[in-house]
């Protein structure tokens, strides 16, 4: 059997510590099934005294991660600190200019710093796997930069982020306002204490810029992705979305057009009779479009403890049997530059609800900015919700706010903004219009 693979981890945290476990209760599994003995050697982490339910007395400590990158005494690198910059930035870099494989989870890290970690690692012949930093347990990574190599990849989607998808899946399946479940989610620990992150789009934004790069050969380009979040999704949208026959999801958005690289984050309404409605809860999916392959869905548990540390010792023992892929598929200086897509009409439409002042004009005038905005209205439907809206009573005297449905044909999303915008100014509506993308799957 082939020489010793010396481990370091960075970062003993809920992953960290599964990655641990993992490695020293298998050891002899996954020994044989490398080829070669692999053991955790050195660690590192805040506080060598928390009690983290395993002893690292038999261990080389370092309090800084750094120090731990540049050791003599590790092969590889496992950085499990999180955050895009600091300690965990510091420790990688260091790591792979000194030579050392690196294993990551850190969608922050790679969204932002990707491109330049990547260039190190072909520079010094080292790898830089991440299959943990994109939905967790489902080999997503792996699967786009191995296996679907040899097509040409036109269209990434999928739910990246299980807290929002648990947060819909349980509106819709209970009836009750997202607030109310926002609660529930954070106390069952699927949400943090300020969810903004993850709810505001920003944590499906990273693990999308990440496959974009992947699927498409080009550098990444966080700041050229449209984000929007689910913090305006009320009941009454997912009533809507019912009765019309779709599940609202909050989707990532990779497509490749005449004119450059498509990047999108919104809520979006997807048929029922679709794969990708029926994910429900915090599982994860992941759709790939190639030119050979066709349509392929990767569907699994998106985050937690074990199915991380599964991914991260995936790419542990790839590293053991010898095998190092460029962390982009290609070598890194071989990326092409991100081109954003010119505005194009959306071809599935778009769902709008507004809240109407019922009087004399009202109607018209809403329909004539439309109009001007060269939208055409496939159905509009005023409709008594299952859950009133805010504010809405069926009992009150003429002029009340009415619930209003409107799904429009393929349009462009300025038009639909620039209509919007001139509806709210014009006082007609009670609140601000909602709007959701209609996708065809």
């Amino acid at each position: 059997m082939a020489h010793l693979l010396r481990i370091g981890i960075a970062g003993l945290g809920t992953v960290g510590g599964a990655v641990f476990r993992l490695l020293t209760e298998r050891h002899g599994d996954l020994s044989s099934r490398a080829g070669r003995d692999i053991a955790v050697t050195a660690l590192s982490a805040r506080d060598r005294k928390k009690d983290r339910g395993f002893d690292t007395q038999d261990y080389e400590w370092f309090d800084d991660p750094v120090a731990l990158a540049r050791s003599d005494n590790i092969d590889v690198f496992v950085e499990l600190i999180g955050g895009e910059g600091g300690p965990a930035r510091e420790a990688v870099e260091a790591a792979l200019s000194a030579g050392k494989h690196v294993v990551t989870a850190n969608k922050a890290l790679l969204a932002y710093h990707g491109i330049a970690l990547g260039k190190l690692a072909d520079e010094n012949d080292v790898a830089l796997n991440f299959e943990a930093a994109v939905a967790g347990g489902i080999p997503a990574i792996k699967t786009i930069r191995e296996s679907l190599l040899s097509n040409r990849i036109d269209r990434l989607y999928g739910i990246l982020n299980g807290t929002c998808n648990y947060i819909l899946t349980r509106m819709q399946a209970e009836g009750r306002a997202f607030g109310d479940i926002l609660k529930d989610a954070q106390k069952a620990g699927y949400a943090e204490a300020d969810p903004t992150f993850d709810v505001g789009g920003h944590d499906t934004a990273h693990k999308l810029a990440i496959l974009t790069s992947l699927g498409f050969g080009v550098e990444t380009a966080l700041d050229s992705i449209y984000i929007e979040g689910i913090e305006s999704i009320s009941l009454a949208d997912i009533e809507a979305a019912d009765d019309l026959g779709y599940r609202i999801k909050l989707l990532g958005v990779a497509q490749r057009t005449d004119s450059g690289i498509e990047q999108r984050v919104h809520p979006t309404m997807v048929p029922k009779n679709t794969a990708i409605a029926e994910v429900d809860g915090v599982t994860n999916c992941v759709a790939i479009v190639g030119d050979y392959v066709g349509d392929i869905m990767l569907v699994g548990p998106g985050a937690g403890a074990k199915p991380t540390a599964s991914s991260v010792l995936s790419d542990i023992l790839d590293i053991a049997k010898g095998i190092v892929t460029p962390p982009f598929a290609c070598r890194t200086s071989d990326l092409k530059p991100y081109k954003r897509a010119k505005m194009r009409a959306h071809e599935g439409g778009y769902y709008i609800r507004l809240s109407v002042f019922d009087r004399p004009g009202a109607f018209a005038a809403i329909a004539g900015q439309m109009a001007e905005q060269g939208i055409s209205l496939e159905s509009i439907v005023q409709r008594r919700p299952r859950t009133a809206l805010p504010g809405l009573d069926a009992k009150k005297d003429d002029g009340a706010p009415l619930p209003v449905v409107m799904i429009t044909h393929k349009t462009t999303e300025a038009a639909i903004r620039a209509a919007l915008e001139t509806i709210e100014k014009d006082g007609n509506v009670e609140e601000p219009p909602q709007m959701i993308r209609i996708e065809k799957m």
